[in-house]
């Protein structure tokens, strides 16, 4: 084994990690709603997650992969380190706001470190300016979705929530709970399942982004066998759950009852999955509390903390720049110890 293939089976390994902590970290907007209505125990929730956020590496391509690694990046300023410094910046800020409680964006974490690394390479070297390294066809797209895919997954809540007003109004809560605590199963399975389709993919983009950076790939084509570790490694991140994050999805933004969480749950998925259609990578932290904020608004505007909900807005706004920042230090860090 060459020096420079165990350098990039490092980088391997870190972008699975990250993979591994995306799962860990984003494991509350699969398993929030249905553990804060009690349909499911936290164990029973994130192993339920966990089997669909794996199963998912079977189904919608590859569109998403191939958006974030060659689409967002231009891959001639790309090389190993750039990745790893991307995968640092994006770990670094994921691990401290899981940390905090805040359910930010690993999606958006690791597209931030990955751009910041790239403008900082260019930079240091004057090869280029800063944003010549940005494609912005894939970042177009990608940020008008920040901001529309919430607002869609809280849109589809507040009409699938009225529909539900409508068509069991007449029934005793305590009836409609049971109909709607089987149906939740259904709903978080959706979730965990479009979780996995849209997520998984980014790390599997970035890999395949390496592989051809690095001269072991002629063409953007993700192998099987990167699909199946990087679901692998987001299933076993759910796993290990994400306990402060799912307080503060399931908990603290709003109160949830089964036909609540149903509806959020299923807006969500419609929301993401749609996105994954697409082909743009999405937040599913931002979709799930868009979609919450819907349900918890249909019962009066207060019902929602919305206090909480602009700290999570913040964290949302400062991830890309954040992440981007910490990317550049760690690149700038790694140059003074590896040829860029």
């Amino acid at each position: 084994m060459t020096p420079q293939w165990t350098f990039v089976a490092v980088i391997i390994l870190i972008a699975l990690t990250f993979d591994f902590i995306n799962g860990f970290h984003d494991s509350a907007n699969s398993v929030a709603t249905v553990v804060s209505t009690r349909v499911l125990t936290p164990l029973q929730a994130v192993a339920w997650a966990a089997f669909f956020n794996f199963i998912a590496a079977f189904s919608f391509g590859t569109g998403v992969a191939a958006t974030v690694g060659k689409g967002m990046i231009d891959l001639k300023y790309v090389t190993p380190v750039v990745i790893l410094a991307g995968l640092i910046g994006a770990i670094v800020w994921d691990l401290l706001t899981w940390w905090l409680g805040l359910p930010t964006s690993s999606s958006h974490a690791l597209l931030g470190g990955y751009a910041g690394a790239a403008m900082a390479k260019v930079v240091s070297l004057g090869i280029a300016h800063a944003f010549d390294v940005i494609v912005w066809s894939g970042w177009t797209m990608t940020l008008i979705f920040v901001v529309a895919a919430p607002v869609i997954g809280l849109a589809l809540a507040y009409i699938l929530m009225m529909i539900v007003y409508w068509g069991f109004g007449s029934m005793s809560p305590a009836r409609s709970d049971k109909y709607f605590r089987r149906l939740q199963l259904l709903s978080a399975a959706l979730l965990s399942w479009s979780h996995g389709t849209n997520d998984a993919q980014k790390t599997m983009g970035i890999i395949t982004g390496l592989l051809v950076s690095g001269g072991y790939l002629k063409e953007f084509k993700v192998p099987v066998w990167v699909i199946l570790s990087a679901h692998a490694a987001i299933g076993l991140g759910t796993l290990s759950g994400g306990w402060r994050i799912i307080h503060t999805m399931g908990r603290r933004l709003t109160k949830l009852k089964p036909r609540s969480g149903f509806c959020a749950e299923t807006a969500a998925a419609t929301s993401i999955l749609l996105a994954t259609h697409l082909h743009l990578p999405v937040s599913t932290t931002h979709v799930t509390a868009g979609a919450i904020s819907g349900v918890g608004s249909v019962q009066r505007f207060k019902a929602v903390r919305w206090g909480v909900a602009t700290n999570i807005l913040w964290a949302w706004i400062l991830t890309i720049p954040a992440a981007a920042f910490f990317g550049a230090v760690a690149l700038l860090v790694l140059g003074l110890m590896v040829q860029p």
